[in-house]
């Protein structure tokens, strides 16, 4: 009876990583689909960027509008290298999270004294996981920035269309950003 006991000791151990490792797969599911989102992106902007458009009418239009376009490519580019480094370190965790649960069962089997082994990977895969948030955060701010540039171009873009050429509202949009950046609002 000890023997089982033990056994169902160190299988319900070796489950326990599997909590963190459901964790890394969805991190990585969701890191994948934002990957997808800003390669889609890029295309789309690509072809935007490559085809006439009707603001070829009004140079200084096109000209803003090639601007903020390379604007966003620069940072569509940071944006991915950043989800290719986020996904590396979710893989990475993901497996030492694997590694953790190995350990914990040839420590179990084995009856070695050091069982402090499986703790390591553990920790490193925690470790990881809070890198690869870190990162998502900063990617996050980037898609703000992104999504900022556009919605202020599309803004100067409509009050030409309508007429109204005030820039006030535009200022006042940015100074209403910078302030909310400076307390820490993305």
């Amino acid at each position: 009876m000890q023997s089982l006991a033990q056994g169902l000791g160190v299988l319900t151990a070796m489950i326990t990583p599997a909590v963190l490792m459901s964790a890394c797969g969805t991190l990585i599911l969701s890191t994948s689909v934002r990957l997808g989102r800003v390669v889609d992106r890029v295309r789309a902007l690509s072809d935007k960027f490559e085809e006439p458009g009707s603001e070829e009418v009004n140079p200084d239009v096109f000209d803003e509008r090639r601007r903020v376009t390379l604007l966003q490519f620069d940072k569509l580019t940071s944006r991915a290298r950043l989800l290719q480094r986020t996904l590396s370190v979710f893989y990475v965790a993901l497996g030492t999270f694997v590694l953790t649960s190995v350990a914990i069962g040839l420590v179990g089997v084995t009856g070695a004294p050091q069982e402090w082994i499986p703790v390591l990977p553990g920790l490193a895969g925690a470790c990881l996981l809070l890198y690869g948030s870190a990162l998502l955060i900063l990617e996050a701010r980037l898609a703000v920035q992104t999504t900022r540039v556009e919605m202020d171009f599309l803004w100067r873009l409509s009050q030409r269309h309508a007429g109204m050429a005030d820039p006030r509202p535009a200022a006042a949009y940015r100074e209403g950003a910078a302030k909310g950046a400076a307390k820490g609002v993305p």
